[in-house]
């Protein structure tokens, strides 16, 4: 498998399934929007970009499978297995918000072997493939080398599971706020992630997340020249549901931080 051009391939599907979440946008209509737990809101906008989007994969490796976030596709098993999100930040394009965007990954059972995330909003595409590095648009990525808290720019995703969360969020705004240089949500974790690849943010963290929203993210880290762990600092992390994304130098803080008060139902 030619992982590269591979990557080129899936790059032209999500750049086309964002630009037609940016054309919908302009006639998006809040009543359109149905809700599937409290606070989380899916729309025919996201359903529609992964019908598109679980097409044209099935036609680029017919042999995978697919685990994605409205349903589409299925996963039988197979050796390979697209991971997409045909929209991650719905609740940001709800309400007209950067940032959003499209992520699929490649994956077998054991590892990430490829990931692409398209940011419409400003028109970038990040990708990475196994052993092959991390770009944006061409560009080579790498991760910061912030070595301290005090001038780490870091992100603390607030999820929807906020009863069992909120302690822990409350532990993380305590110890952070004021200690490092700003703390940002930014409800997107695909391009936090990506954020964190480019150097343009230090850490991340976020529970009771699903593989389609850190899959691809997750590899560009990595290939970037960071780390990506559980919360309990294992590397096993592509079928769990809470990570930590970080430039290496402050992942030992922020698990530290973590651990210290970890979610409920953990």
């Amino acid at each position: 498998m030619d992982l590269a051009l591979l990557t080129k391939e899936v790059c032209r599907i999500a750049t086309e399934a964002g630009r037609f979440l940016k054309q919908e946008r302009k006639t998006f209509r809040r009543e359109s929007v149905t809700e599937k737990h409290t606070h989380d809101y899916v729309s025919y906008v996201d359903k529609e970009s992964e019908k598109r989007i679980v097409a044209r994969l099935s036609e680029l490796l017919p042999e995978a499978g697919f685990i994605t976030e409205e349903g589409s596709g299925s996963y039988r098993d197979e050796v390979y297995c697209w991971v997409v999100d045909p929209l991650d930040g719905t609740t940001n394009y709800i309400h007209d918000n950067a940032p959003y965007c499209v992520s699929i990954a490649l994956r077998t059972k054991q590892e990430l072997l490829l990931g692409v995330v398209y940011d419409p909003c400003r028109d970038e595409c990040f990708y990475a493939w196994k052993d092959g590095g991390a770009y944006v648009d061409g560009q080579r990525l790498k991760v910061s080398d912030v070595q301290k808290a005090e001038d780490a720019f870091v992100v603390a995703e607030l999820p929807y599971n906020s009863d069992e969360y909120s302690r822990t969020a409350e532990h993380l705004i305590h110890h952070l706020y004021g200690k490092v240089v700003s703390i940002r949500m930014t409800g997107s974790a695909a391009l936090a992630i990506c954020y964190v690849a480019a150097g343009r943010f230090d850490a991340w963290a976020e529970a009771f997340i699903g593989k389609w929203d850190y899959s691809a993210a997750a590899l560009m880290v990595q290939e970037a020249g960071g780390r990506v762990t559980d919360f309990y600092g294992n590397d096993t992390f592509i079928d769990g549901h809470h990570v930590i994304a970080t430039n290496g130098h402050l992942h030992r803080f922020l698990q530290d931080l973590l651990q210290e008060m970890l979610p409920s139902g953990m």
